[in-house]
């Protein structure tokens, strides 16, 4: 299976379409070479890094002066863990399959409308630090909730560019049926997340600061070429104006497999 619809006709930006794009990253592009920032700088690497993303397995990171960071060459086909009725135990392991491997529903206007289960397929590209560079890079939690229903309202729905580029951008709510990539690393932090944190016993912000206020909402900008998330920011509540950002300089380039060799470590000799 190639990648659909590429490149897209100008059309109107509408629920449906902005809930397909954000289904449509893991058919839309192969590599990827792009800029990660996140503000206000909470860790090390959130003033910027650098990222090349060859799907389904290879990553290289840098920092913006051009030091290695991070390699990440991952195993496939991966296998997940079947339960038995009732979850209560793992009766046996079925290999995933690739994105590739498989052909979602798609509209007329080249989006997906519907796609096959993550129990069948691997959609998570490689990480760095946290699922939430997983989730940007296939933003889907922002089209379907748990339910089979949709996970999120939308308003002011329009085009805009992002550092130059085409996408898609709306205010959007989550409701009770959100089900992000990761709870504790997810997209729209919101009290819905912090609902599902709680019940898969993770450590939630409430814990750590009760009195906390989460966002009212988040600005969301899709880029219609990839279908990435390149923008995420939070409105009003504690962290009021807090945002992750997503600068695209190159799609489907070619990438050196040098670009992915595991550094070498240095050996160590007597006398050092």
């Amino acid at each position: 299976m190639g990648k659909v619809g590429l490149p897209l006709p100008i059309m109107e930006v509408t629920e449906e379409r902005f809930r397909a794009l954000a289904r449509s990253s893991p058919w839309r592009w192969s590599t990827l070479r792009f800029v990660h920032r996140r503000q206000p700088e909470r860790g090390r690497f959130d003033g910027g890094v650098r990222a090349w993303l060859q799907r389904p397995d290879r990553l290289r990171v840098e920092d913006l002066d051009g030091g290695l960071i991070q390699v990440v060459r991952e195993e496939h086909p991966r296998s997940v863990g079947v339960l038995t009725a009732g979850r209560r135990r793992r009766s046996h392991e079925e290999t995933l399959l690739l994105p590739s491997e498989v052909t979602p529903e798609i509209g007329s206007d080249g989006l997906v409308r519907a796609r096959p289960s993550d129990w069948e397929v691997d959609y998570d590209d490689p990480m760095f630090q946290s699922y939430t560079w997983v989730a940007l890079l296939d933003p889907v939690e922002l089209a379907d909730g748990d339910d089979d229903g949709p996970a999120t309202t939308f308003e002011g729905l329009r085009a805009v560019e992002h550092h130059g580029r085409e996408a898609w951008e709306a205010t959007v709510r989550p409701i009770s049926s959100y089900a992000p990539r990761c709870s504790c690393c997810a997209l729209l932090l919101s009290e819905q997340s912090e609902q599902r944190l709680e019940e898969e016993g993770g450590p939630t912000v409430r814990a750590r600061e009760p009195d906390f206020v989460f966002a009212d909402a988040h600005l969301v900008r899709l880029d219609v070429q990839t279908g990435v998330c390149v923008y995420v920011q939070q409105l009003g509540g504690d962290d009021d104006g807090w945002w992750d950002d997503v600068t695209i300089e190159a799609v489907d380039v070619p990438i050196a497999e040098e670009l992915f060799a595991q550094p070498r470590r240095r050996r160590f000799q007597r006398g050092q």
